[in-house]
């Protein structure tokens, strides 16, 4: 597959739309924290799904991208973020679920099943950010300045995941500072700006 194959273009576009849609996802889960309505929770649940769901094609095109500078590694990076994002979607069909038709008793403190405390969504998917930004500074395929703010984003989600597994609380102000940074500044501009280096097609 070459750097201008139309999946690529495709993966390209999806890694734009991903990181829009995400800004989306933190804009209608803060607005959820301050107000919970009905409706910001099925926005919720409908961004996460489509966001897991778009960022996979994004994933893909830039594993086949770095997978020159060490197909294992890229390979491993890879997997992780196929299986962070699926893990996302599945999260956000599993809350859509249960808000079109409510089961008669669901208790709001335990963790989903299939994404507990956010372990697909946040932690598998900042060590798939970690490895691809490892990848793009051995391999010079992309900006450096990708490549760091890969590594920004990573830590960012691993913390996120950390804060939610232990503090509990989306409010507290450590975590929530992290959670704003990351899902209002630091990964929509990563996806939007791999989704540009991606469309250009070349080598940098």
């Amino acid at each position: 597959m070459s750097h201008d194959s139309p999946f690529i273009r495709f993966g390209a576009l999806c890694a734009v739309a991903a990181g829009l849609v995400g800004l989306g996802y933190s804009i209608s889960f803060s607005l959820y924290l301050h107000s919970p309505s009905r409706g910001t929770a099925y926005a919720d649940s409908l961004l996460l799904l489509a966001g897991g769901l778009i960022s996979t094609a994004a994933f893909t095109a830039v594993y086949e991208r770095l997978r020159e500078t060490d197909a294992t590694l890229a390979l491993w990076g890879f997997v992780l973020g196929l299986v962070g994002a699926v893990g996302a979607a599945i999260h956000g069909a599993y809350d859509l679920a249960n808000l079109a038709n409510p089961p008669a008793s669901l208790a709001s403190d335990v963790p989903s099943s299939v994404d507990p405390r956010g372990l697909g969504t946040f932690a598998l998917t900042g060590l798939a950010l970690a490895v691809t930004g490892v990848l793009i500074l051995r391999g010079g395929l992309l900006p450096r300045g990708l490549g760091y703010l890969a590594f920004l984003s990573a830590a960012l989600l691993v913390f996120v995941y950390i804060g939610r597994l232990v503090i509990l609380n989306p409010k507290s102000p450590g975590l929530l500072t992290a959670a704003v940074l990351v899902g209002f500044v630091v990964n929509p501009v990563w996806f939007v700006w791999l989704g540009l280096e991606l469309r250009g097609g070349r080598r940098l």
